[in-house]
């Protein structure tokens, strides 16, 4: 509850009106709540203007009452529209001839404008007889106007610096959320004569649903992957690093890769309760025997290049999340010859579009491939991201990033 205003009876109005502007001033700049400068707002009308019927409407996000006296709000509230009845209020207007049955309990409407946007109206009743003031209302318009504005201005800061705040928290939180998604990636791809890797992983915003991995399983075997979550986000960030958890678990035993096909899609069907679903490639490589074991689990197709020839890596299932039971899951097996590219990428890459809403396309990934398939993994990567980067043109990424290229020799 707000303190009464300090004042003796023998105060004339002007001298009220000075009370009410220090009071309020005081308890803006002490950063009082929106509550207690609405209550000084009330007290002063009430009280000094006697004032009986108010209503006073302000937006955020949508508008609303946030301070009525003597009116039956939920009712007053269907009655007026916004849009129709105050909108076309530019300025004081008294109501006294109004012809629109809503104002008959009004006898003046105050808008408080930023430039052209309204931020409030007010709506104030007839005033009861006072032996102090011995006049209406309407003489007290300009300073109501002066005061209303001052209050609704001082309330509005007060969004904008809670928003703020909430900016500044969230973009904090990002920060560390992209920190700790940094931490799913490999620190340490091989490069040497056996095993050549490298990566990039663009983000579209702080934290996104690409992920990349390479696990080494012992001496000569390894396992390469690439995943991609539906959707963006820290949503999607979060059902990912579940996802490498569930997946550094399983590559760490024995288990067959079809097994842990069916063991992931359990896990990401109880983590995404069919929400979202998460494409995979994962292979395993045998540095010994040159094997190279895989599944494509919906994912867009990694591409093989032997000498002058691209292999299209398809074999495989439906994405993880997609169903319950994944069903019929196909594992393929290539004998890698020397000097090999795996080369492994999202659908960030393949579906940037240019100014004419064309695709980039596997046949233009395929061109660089086939272009630098003697250069190191490194400069592969960057000669793609600069293809698509002048493809692209003026039109912006819309989607995350990721791409892996490794050379088996």
């Amino acid at each position: 509850m707000s303190k009464p205003i300090n004042h003796k009876n023998k105060k004339n109005i002007k001298d009220l009106k000075l009370d009410i502007l220090l009071e309020i001033t005081k308890s803006i700049n002490s950063n009082a709540s929106t509550e207690t400068l609405l209550g000084k707002f009330k007290e002063f009308m009430t009280n000094e203007l006697m004032i009986s019927k108010l209503l006073l409407y302000s937006y955020n996000n949508r508008w609303e009452i946030i301070l009525n006296f003597g009116m039956d709000e939920e009712k007053t509230d269907k009655e007026i529209n916004i849009e129709t009845d105050l909108k076309p209020v530019k300025e004081i207007t008294t109501l006294r001839n109004s012809t629109n049955e809503h104002f008959n309990n009004f006898e003046v409407i105050i808008p408080v404008f930023h430039k052209t946007e309204p931020l409030s109206y007010l709506l104030i009743g007839k005033s009861k007889k006072s032996a102090n003031l011995k006049t209406s209302v309407s003489r007290h318009l300009p300073f109501i106007q002066t005061l209303t504005n001052i209050i609704i201005v001082a309330i509005e800061n007060k969004k904008l610096a809670r928003q703020r705040f909430i900016q500044e928290v969230t973009k904090k939180e990002l920060a560390l959320a992209s920190q700790m998604q940094a931490m799913l990636f490999p620190d340490d791809l091989p490069n040497n004569e056996k095993l050549e890797i490298s990566a990039i992983y663009k983000p579209l915003h702080e934290v996104g649903g690409d992920y990349y991995d390479f696990i080494r399983i012992n001496e000569y075997e390894v396992f390469i992957c690439m995943a991609d979550v539906s959707g963006k986000g820290v949503s999607a960030a979060l059902l990912m690093s579940n996802f490498q958890a569930n997946l550094h678990a399983l590559t760490g035993s024995k288990t067959s890769l079809i097994d842990t096909i069916k063991v992931l899609n359990k896990k990401v069907n109880l983590s995404a309760k069919g929400e979202k679903f998460i494409t995979l490639f994962i292979a395993k490589y045998n540095q010994k025997t040159k094997l190279l074991s895989y599944i494509n689990a919906g994912h867009n197709p990694p591409l093989l290049m032997s000498g002058d020839k691209v292999n299209i890596l398809k074999t495989g299932c439906a994405g993880l999340g997609m169903f319950e039971e994944i069903g019929t899951i196909l594992q393929g097996e290539v004998t890698v010859s020397p000097n090999s590219i795996l080369l492994c990428y999202t659908d960030g890459i393949t579906e940037i579009e240019n100014e004419k809403e064309q695709e980039y396309g596997l046949s233009r990934l395929k061109k660089v491939l086939k272009i630098n398939r003697q250069e190191k993994m490194e400069k592969l990567n960057s000669e793609i991201m600069k293809g698509i980067e002048q493809f692209k043109g003026l039109k912006p990424f819309v989607d995350d990033i990721a791409l892996l290229s490794c050379r088996l020799n």
